[in-house]
């Protein structure tokens, strides 16, 4: 039918957390990502910055730990999101998730 949602199995340790920002309730959801679910054409520092940001860190987070420029972690994470052909932090979860890995192997 066509306003049916699809049901999708849940992300092995997924994990879910509540909180209020700026006076909104909100719902976060963690869950690890394997390396081999990114696509083998981006960048070590590509992967590491993508792999960063499913992690929850935010790019000020992910220059730290790299020892890089927020700027840079930005430019890298721009960089990955044109090949991904996503736009957002919430599309590449999306991505992540809907793309089986037999699909990525050697893309993009």
């Amino acid at each position: 039918m066509a306003g049916d949602i699809p049901k999708f199995a849940a992300p092995a340790a997924l994990e879910a957390f509540t909180g209020t920002i700026a006076d909104v309730d909100v719902l976060v959801f963690r869950f690890p990502i394997e390396d081999d679910r990114l696509p083998q054409g981006l960048s070590a520092s590509e992967r590491a910055v993508v792999l960063g940001a499913l992690a929850g860190k935010s790019n000020a987070e992910i220059a730290r730990t790299r020892k890089s420029a927020a700027r840079t972690v930005a430019n890298q994470m721009a960089s990955a999101f044109r090949k991904l052909g996503v736009s957002s932090r919430g599309e590449l979860v999306a991505w992540v998730l809907h793309t089986p890995w037999r699909e990525t192997n050697g893309r993009p």
